[in-house]
């Protein structure tokens, strides 16, 4: 049996549809390492997602031939095989959708974990000078006792 173009479409489709599904489940869990401050794991996970986006990357240059064909023009074995490769395109949007959502949450709450660490530093900094300041005056007066009278 011959191999046809949209043998190669479907397998294709199915590789971009498997490599999102883990992009997915790293972004759920990237953000509960957001929310539990796991830096460590979380570059793990970050790593883990950038080497996936380069084979999505690849999936993709291997789909750009198939972006210049008239769907309707394709030659399908069956009409089961061209449903269940337009059933997992409809998939891969919704996946691709729910990624970005995700993206966007984990940007904004570790955005705002850095703003609140930015002021906590900023509030340990002053701590610190006002406590520098007190030290300081203390210094020019202990040890010193006025032993002067005047009679």
């Amino acid at each position: 049996m011959d191999t046809l173009d949209t043998d190669r479409l479907s397998d294709l489709i199915s590789r971009k549809r498997a490599c999102l599904l883990q992009l997915c489940d790293l972004g759920r869990q990237q953000a509960d390492l957001i929310e539990r401050d796991d830096m460590t794991e979380l570059l793990k996970v970050l790593a883990a997602k950038q080497h996936l986006i380069g084979s999505l990357q690849g999936i993709e240059r291997e789909l750009v031939p198939f972006r210049n064909q008239d769907p309707q023009q394709r030659q399908w074995r069956t009409p089961v095989d061209r449903a269940h490769c337009a059933h997992e395109v409809t998939l891969c949007r919704q996946l691709l959708a729910e990624i970005v959502v995700q993206e966007k949450r984990s940007e904004g709450r570790l955005v705002a974990r850095r703003n609140e660490a930015a002021q906590r530093l900023r509030l340990a900094h002053a701590a610190s000078q006002a406590c520098g300041a007190y030290q300081n005056d203390s210094k020019t007066e202990t040890g010193m006792i006025d032993i002067m009278s005047e009679s």
